[in-house]
Order: C-alpha cells, then sequence, then structure tokens
C-alpha cells in the first residue's frame, strides 16, 4: 500500500482538532460506519492536507471523502479548486450531502466500499 502522506500547512493542526472536536451529525454517522478499518483500510478525520482540511482520509488507498453541506460555506468554484489541487498529489475524491448521509446510508457505504475495493486493486 502506498500510505502517501500529503504536505500541510502546520496552522491547520489545530484547527482539524477543534473540527473533530465539532463534528456535524452526518460526520458523525458516516464516522460510525468506516471507523476502525471497517473496509480493511484505516480512515482518518479532519485531515489537513496543502492548505486544506478533508472530513475523512485513507492514507492507504489515497482517497478522501468529503460531506457537503450546511457547514461548508464555500462556493463551487473553492471546492473545486481544493479538489483539483489535491487531485494532483493522486488523491480520489468521494463526495456526498448532509442528506445523503443521513437519508440513504446504505448506499453511501456500497459507494464507499465499491471505491475502497478498486483502489485497494489498484495498490496490489
Amino acid at each position: 500500500m502506498k500510505n502517501k502522506i500529503i504536505p500541510y500547512h502546520p496552522e491547520l493542526k489545530f484547527l482539524a482538532r477543534q473540527l473533530r472536536k465539532n463534528s456535524t451529525l452526518p460526520e458523525v454517522l458516516l464516522w460510525q460506519c468506516i471507523k476502525q478499518c471497517a473496509y480493511g483500510v484505516q480512515f482518518h478525520r479532519q485531515v489537513p492536507m496543502l492548505n486544506y482540511i478533508v472530513d475523512f482520509y485513507c492514507h492507504e488507498i489515497g482517497l478522501a471523502i468529503e460531506i457537503d453541506g450546511q457547514s461548508h460555506d464555500h462556493s463551487f468554484e473553492y471546492d473545486s479548486k481544493r479538489q483539483a489541487e489535491l487531485e494532483a498529489y493522486e488523491v480520489t475524491f468521494l463526495r456526498f450531502s448532509n442528506q445523503e448521509v443521513k437519508k440513504n446510508m446504505f448506499s453511501v457505504l456500497l459507494v464507499v466500499e465499491e471505491t475502497v475495493k478498486r483502489l485497494s486493486e489498484k495498490i496490489d
């Protein structure tokens, strides 16, 4: 497995810690399902990367998961720029809305499971 650490701005470490302590309901719900190597890989919450913080990240396979909702007051252009910069480091993104996580967790988890499997096979 590649287990690639993306460099980040040191000041983000404190902010990431604060975000972990103040997670949104959709973040908590998804975390309960993906923590402790539930899919054979380890995810981390609120991970600093470059000048950004992603909701969930798996270093082993380079998978970032973002939950978009009211807590994300960024524009589409900002999110696209941020995602493109991180994809340059071979990070794969999955994006889900707050509503998808709260109302359709089964489908969200199927997408996560299929993506983890596909990325894991690429690395092996």
